[in-house]
């Protein structure tokens, strides 16, 4: 018979936040892929589990997914682990269970922590809905163009973001949302949430921000050039770009959006 995946949270911060579910899926399980076998290998080591690990990252899930499809389906039991939270999003793992599901290989999640789960639910948004963004494109026309992606929906989005580009993230949303709640470090020693105002912001830890945009009627009526010139030189095409500004400004007709990006 064949083995089961098991997609298994692990804590982002506190430890107290392991499950005995994962600890005892951890203990019985064959193989346990690890984003950073180092940062996992500690884990397991506090938890006092030996298991042989091995590195499963965005590098090498590709090149070793036949293998691990093999070990599945041979029986062998194995635990997906990223370094912190739930795999497979934002995180390794989605090619891994993908292949499991195609071929008709048990694929069963452990849940646990999350940070935009965490986020969310201490954002004070009197939404029941919100988009996940993850973590933008680090610079350029891709990431302000995936940035007005999300806040085009009209829902809370939660974004995640490196401590190096976080300042970048928060002027380029601010003014285009009501609220945003940042969160830092969550779960660990120095925990922040609080409601960002502008302002300086400390430039450390691990960011993960709640942003509601302005509903559609407040936001900014004229059409912002750069903006559309930052779509044109994205490299997507001109379907796409389309679709994306007049999200942004549903009063364009697309005849004429089409027209623009056409003869960029």
């Amino acid at each position: 018979m064949a083995g089961t995946l098991f997609v298994t949270a692990t804590p982002i911060g506190n430890m107290g936040d392991i499950s005995s579910r994962a600890v005892h899926v951890l203990e019985s399980c064959d193989i346990v892929l690890a984003e950073d076998s180092r940062v996992s290998g500690n884990l397991l080591s506090r938890l006092g589990i030996k298991k042989p690990i091995f590195s499963y990252h965005k590098f090498t899930e590709k090149k070793y997914l036949e293998q691990h499809i093999e070990e599945l389906k041979n029986g062998k039991n194995i635990v997906l682990v990223s370094d912190a939270g739930t795999p497979a999003v934002s995180d390794p793992g989605k090619f891994l269970v993908r292949a499991a599901l195609d071929e008709h290989i048990s694929v069963v999640p452990v849940p646990g922590a999350s940070a935009a789960i965490s986020a969310f639910s201490c954002c004070g948004s009197l939404e029941n809905s919100f988009v996940f963004a993850g973590f933008l494109p680090s610079k350029g026309a891709e990431r302000a163009a995936e940035c007005e992606k999300f806040l085009s929906f009209g829902l809370p989005v939660v974004f995640y973001e490196a401590p190096t580009r976080i300042k970048d993230l928060l002027e380029m949303i601010k003014e285009k949302c009501e609220r945003i709640v940042v969160g830092r470090e969550l779960t660990k020693q120095f925990e922040e949430i609080f409601v960002y105002t502008g302002g300086e912001i400390k430039e450390k830890g691990e960011f993960t921000v709640v942003a509601e945009p302005l509903k559609k009627e407040e936001r900014q009526t004229e059409i912002d050039e750069d903006f559309l010139n930052l779509i044109a030189k994205s490299g997507i095409s001109a379907k796409t770009a389309c679709e994306i500004v007049s999200r942004v400004y549903p009063g364009l007709k697309k005849n004429d959006l089409k027209k623009f990006f056409m003869n960029k």
